[in-house]
């Protein structure tokens, strides 16, 4: 089986800045955008090919339709929560047999990650939101994406080997993490605070579910610029290293 190594997934909760890390996509006309948000509009100007998802299955149709599409590099679904959302309202909630639908919701999402999403050709890229529990075992506050179901067992994060998470931070938190892609802003300055990509756990930060393949990202890099074209650049150079050595 193929695997598609261009492929992450942006956690982050509501207003995190996740749509928003999209804007540094290019060329923006060759992103496939598959809004599954009830058509909800970008927080900024953009040339991407939009499309409105209204049944979970257009996504595959999506898919498919890119790889006809020389002119298509990267396809984003925005997000993979509201996508199992809309799956469940559509098939599972009044379902005459629930056990065969809540599997059919399971093997929906494997459908989609290991035959669609491992063999397209195209860059992928996945938002979710995510819910912060505390732990009472451990006393830690997991932030994880929701989920029903069995795949609530492993989580939707355990299918992805990138995992960045959307954040706005302190700049005081920052200071310690200088890189050449961490850039503040005259603007940000002023507020005392930037959105950013958190690329590592963190000790404040060990109940996330942030991953990224060794070395990906140094430890000086744990916070970077909220932009996912630097996530795609860094994964193409790594994986083009790899296949070298």
């Amino acid at each position: 089986m193929s695997i598609n190594t261009n492929l992450v997934l942006i956690v982050g909760e509501s207003a995190s800045g996740k749509s928003q890390s999209l804007s540094g996509l290019h060329p923006s006309k060759g992103v496939m955008y598959l809004n599954t948000e009830s058509g909800k509009r970008l927080p900024f100007k953009d040339t991407f090919q939009r499309f409105t998802i209204t049944d979970p299955m257009q996504v595959f149709e999506g898919f498919d339709h890119a790889e006809t599409q020389a002119d298509v590099h990267t396809i984003v679904v925005d997000s993979a929560t509201y996508l199992l959302d809309m799956y469940e309202a559509t098939y599972v909630r009044n379902a005459v047999n629930s056990q065969k639908a809540w599997g059919d919701f399971q093997m929906f999402w494997k459908d989609l990650l290991l035959s669609k999403v491992a063999a397209s050709t195209k860059n992928v890229i996945f938002t979710a939101h995510t819910l912060a529990i505390l732990n009472e075992s451990t006393g830690i506050m997991e932030a994880k994406v929701p989920v029903k179901g069995a795949l609530k067992n492993n989580g939707i994060e355990s299918y992805f080997s990138s995992v960045i998470a959307a954040k706005s931070v302190p700049l005081r938190t920052l200071a310690d993490y200088e890189n050449d892609l961490l850039n503040i802003t005259e603007e940000e300055e002023m507020l005392g605070y930037k959105y950013v990509f958190q690329t590592r756990k963190t000790k404040a930060t060990v109940g996330e579910r942030i991953r990224n393949p060794i070395d990906l990202f140094s430890i000086q890099e744990t916070f970077i610029d909220n932009n996912i074209q630097l996530v795609m650049d860094r994964l193409k150079s790594y994986y083009s290293e790899e296949e070298a050595a």
